[in-house]
């Protein structure tokens, strides 16, 4: 159903959509929300300052707006709670002014300092009831919260249709509630009950879904022919005794087990877990090298335009002595240097190519494809991650993926079922381990003293706001904050300090990524953007502030951002929890394995209003580490349901092919 049949939604507001990736009414209802406000009010007296509070108050005086800078501005006025009079700002809410004038009654959002009887607002709404639960959306440039649900709420009075992948005998096993009614509820719960049976509909039926993608597609591999490389294995050994570094034993057993499927007749399929700074590179390389002497194409793809550029700049380095033809495809190629790309890729020309999402373009066409490398492959879906090796006709090439997200093995072997599993887990000896310390806010004065000594040994700083949303205003301010903070901590004309964050395009995070790696950029405030970038040698500290925020996997991500060179490196870990026995599991370890245990184990089932975690595969609603235990039911069930439902003898029955539609 077309999104035009929508009351408000013209050519604008459907572009924005689309940039979500919503399309029809259909994409638009399931759409869901990633978490809820329990909007409940209290006296400005009873404020926490550390806490986020809902106060009811009433504006005193008339708006002063002050602008800071472009696109950054300020306003200031009187407000009264419970017979307190207190001062009110908030950033970049110009637009609220006419709308703030005096005996107005407002909902306050914020923190409040009684000290300074100041109240920092995220946000101020109007109309709003004591109680009121509130949805909240990922969103994009242009797109507010408010406007997404009234849009949605228009669409849930159309005919729309969804189909409900759960069978039948397990909708009626768990007692879920029909999909149009789960539909209706995630948007507009009534309590928390709704949300609980409304989730857990619609989590168990993605996960069932997912699962049985990957028991499918388990099944195709088993019978999938490869394609046996050929390679003078003399040639290979030169290659590696002429590394300028020893292997470790877990790179080594790694190789052999890649080698060993690439002399095999049968398809490579394998997952190579390995932990921040394990040396999954050289891996790929290896598997590369081994490509090329067999005389067949390799491709490689990563997710985004900085981590490919660094990514073809290495890999040159290390096959500077052969004759081998390396290009580099992203968003930013020049049309006429694409053209070039395509014709020589279809000729055989070129024997790697390097690149992001472009290397998805209909327009690229291998001679003779032999190699299919995906990095960071925890940022593509089940289907994505196969769109690539199709590029190959016969479906014959050997597939290899990297994630430097270290999971549980069981975990793993769950989610990733469809593929063969290797981990690194020990890595090179040159680097140090990076120190970690937790640090409550209030003694934030020991973390700037360790920031000015690094500056003073020429080294340069990552400062980690938790930004969650690209159009998260609440969450953006305290990006700003923060760089006021520092600059009036450090002297801003000798230390320079940028911000990089979700609203940038990608050329302003490439240009920022690229001055803070020339040593122009002396302290980079960033959201968690940097958790997958390019190496700087010289950051030898990163400051993440309200780290508790942050699962223990994600802070271990985040930490592998310095350490990158033998400079003895640092993480503080800022937050304004007193009780730090989560965080304090990254002090004791940098093992990202063992912390991956500990996070999985404490997680749990998660906060249902609390912060969604970036990282895993791409869902609506369900979250892999939450939902486990349900992840793991759809398992057996997908099972039973391919075994019972799908299969008569060694026959798939077409039409549940079809309907399930899973190779979209």
């Amino acid at each position: 159903m077309n999104l035009n049949l929508i009351k408000n939604i013209g050519p604008k507001t459907e572009k924005i959509l689309n940039k979500i990736n919503i399309f029809s009414v259909e994409d638009l209802v399931t759409y869901y929300p990633y978490r809820y406000n329990v909007i409940k009010f209290i006296n400005i007296n009873d404020a926490n300052e550390s806490d986020i509070c809902y106060v009811l108050a009433t504006v005193l005086s008339v708006v002063k707006i002050s602008f800071i800078k472009k696109n950054f501005n300020r306003l200031d006025f009187i407000a009264a709670n419970n017979n307190i009079s207190f001062k009110v700002t908030i950033f970049n809410r110009a637009f609220l002014k006419n709308n703030l004038y005096v005996n107005r009654k407002i909902v306050l959002i914020g923190k409040y300092n009684k000290i300074k009887n100041i109240f920092i607002a995220n946000d101020i709404k109007f109309n709003v009831e004591d109680g009121t639960i509130e949805p909240i959306y990922h969103l994009t440039e242009g797109l507010k919260n408010s406007n997404l649900r009234k849009l949605i709420n228009e669409s849930l009075k159309l005919k729309y249709k969804v189909y409900d992948y759960v069978p039948d005998i397990f909708n009626d096993k768990y007692n879920f509630i029909n999909k149009d009614k789960a539909i209706e509820l995630i948007h507009n719960p009534n309590s928390i009950s709704d949300i609980k049976s409304s989730k857990l509909k619609l989590i168990y039926e993605e996960l069932f879904l997912y699962m049985f993608k990957i028991n499918y597609l388990k099944l195709l591999n088993k019978k999938s022919n490869g394609i046996k490389k050929i390679f003078d294995e003399n040639i290979l050994n030169e290659f590696l005794n002429s590394l300028s570094f020893k292997l470790t034993l877990d790179q080594e057993l790694v190789i052999k087990e890649i080698l060993n499927d690439m002399k095999s007749s049968n398809r490579m399929n394998r997952l190579v877990l390995g932990d921040v700074g394990s040396g999954k590179t050289i891996v790929a390389i290896v598997a590369i090298f081994t490509n090329y002497l067999s005389s067949y194409q390799a491709t490689f793809m990563a997710p985004t335009e900085i981590l490919a550029k660094q990514h073809y700049e290495t890999i040159k380095n290390y096959f500077e002595p052969y004759n081998i033809k390396i290009a580099l495809l992203t968003g930013s190629t020049t049309k006429k240097n694409k053209e070039k790309i395509y014709e020589e890729l279809e000729s055989g020309q070129i024997d790697l190519l390097i690149g992001t999402h472009s290397l998805l373009n209909e327009h690229v066409i291998f001679k003779n494809l032999g190699l299919v490398i995906t990095d960071e492959q925890h940022r593509f879906g089940v289907n994505q991650r196969n769109l690539l090796q199709n590029k190959d006709n016969k479906k014959e090439s050997d597939v290899l993926y990297l994630s430097a997200t270290p999971i549980p093995r069981t975990y793993a072997l769950t989610i990733y079922g469809d593929l063969d599993l290797s981990q690194i887990k020990t890595k090179p000896n040159i680097r140090k381990e990076v120190i970690t310390k937790v640090v409550l806010e209030k003694n934030i004065k020991e973390v700037l003293l360790k920031i000015y000594e690094e500056l003073k040994l020429g080294h340069q700083i990552f400062v980690v706001s938790p930004l969650i949303e690209q159009n998260d205003e609440i969450n953006l301010n305290s990006v700003y904050e923060l760089k006021e903070k520092l600059s009036n901590a450090f002297n801003n004309d000798l230390i320079n300090i940028e911000i990089l964050h979700g609203k940038l395009n990608a050329k302003e995070k490439d240009k920022l990524m690229l001055d803070f790696k020339k040593g122009v950029i002396k302290i980079l405030i960033s959201t968690t953007v940097i958790e997958v970038g390019i190496d700087i040698p010289k950051a030898s500290m990163i400051v993440i502030f309200n780290a508790e925020r942050f699962g223990l996997a994600t802070l271990h991500q985040l930490r592998g951002r310095v350490g990158r060179s033998d400079i003895q490196s640092y993480c503080y870990l800022v937050t304004n929890n007193e009780d730090n026995a989560r965080l304090k599991v990254m002090e004791e370890s940098n093992d990202g394995f063992y912390i991956s245990e500990k996070d999985f184990e404490q997680r749990g089932q998660g906060d249902l209003f609390g912060v969604k975690q970036s990282g895993d595969m791409t869902f609506k609603i369900a979250d892999l580490k939450k939902d486990y235990k349900i992840l793991l039911q759809a398992k057996t069930d997908s099972e039973i349901y391919i075994k019972k439902s799908l299969f008569k003898g060694n026959c798939l029955y077409e039409e549940e092919i079809e309907k399930i539609n899973f190779l979209d």
